[in-house]
């Protein structure tokens, strides 16, 4: 992964789901820029999340027998959650194949300095 003068440092964030079977690492600022989604789902869920690239993005051994998955309307999106405690700590979102949202408030303490949030009209992004 590289970096130029302007990119904000890297650190990796550790995380996962309430019970903790679901464990994953992600490498992204510590000052993250996150979104809300006003969509039928995310409404619901109340998730406020940010995204990295699929490669930055780690699932920890053991957490994938733990896992189910949700989809609605076009089954593009993948609600990812833990089959035990019901978290969504990370998903696939429809609009961005190539990257991973993770819910900010399922990051483990320590490596968040920041996070500005914008709201995405997820209600009205066609389908």
């Amino acid at each position: 992964m590289s970096t130029s003068e302007s990119d904000p440092p890297v650190v990796v964030h550790s995380g996962g789901c309430h019970c903790r079977r679901v464990r994953w690492e992600a490498d992204a600022p510590a000052s993250l820029a996150a979104g809300t989604c006003n969509c039928s789902n995310c409404a619901m869920r109340g998730i406020t999340f940010f995204t990295v690239p699929n490669g930055r993005f780690r699932l920890r051994d053991g957490s994938e027998e733990f896992l189910a998955t949700y989809t609605f309307g076009t089954g593009t999106a993948r609600h990812i959650f833990c089959k035990v405690c019901g978290i969504t700590s990370f998903y696939k979102q429809r609009g961005n194949p190539g990257e991973v949202a993770l819910s900010v408030a399922c990051i483990d303490a320590g490596t968040v300095a920041r996070v500005q949030v914008t709201e995405f009209d997820g209600k009205n992004w066609g389908y």
